[in-house]
């Protein structure tokens, strides 16, 4: 039988191993709050809503995760942000 402990201990390091990339928006000088909100809209699938306090949050935090899951279902979606001339990157 497994001690609390060691079961905890599994549950930890099976976390750990299936942590997702996410996707960072960076804050820049550059666009606009309208453009920030319809460019998540459109390649994060953000409502409305959750495109404008990410965009809230870029803007005072300096960054903020738009997108979470596997690398390569992110990685066509931060190359499109990168085409709207956001500032992104997958971590």
């Amino acid at each position: 039988m497994s001690t609390k402990e060691e079961v905890l201990e599994e549950v930890l390091v099976e976390t750990k191993e299936k942590k997702e990339n996410e996707i960072v928006l960076y804050n820049d000088e550059v666009n606009t709050f309208d453009h920030v909100i319809n460019t998540l809209v459109y390649v994060c699938e953000h409502t409305p809503e959750q495109a404008e306090q990410c965009s809230i949050i870029v803007h005072y935090k300096g960054k903020c995760t738009v997108k979470t899951g596997p690398y390569k279902e992110l990685e066509p979606r931060c190359s499109k942000l990168l085409e709207a001339g956001l500032s992104a990157e997958i971590v």
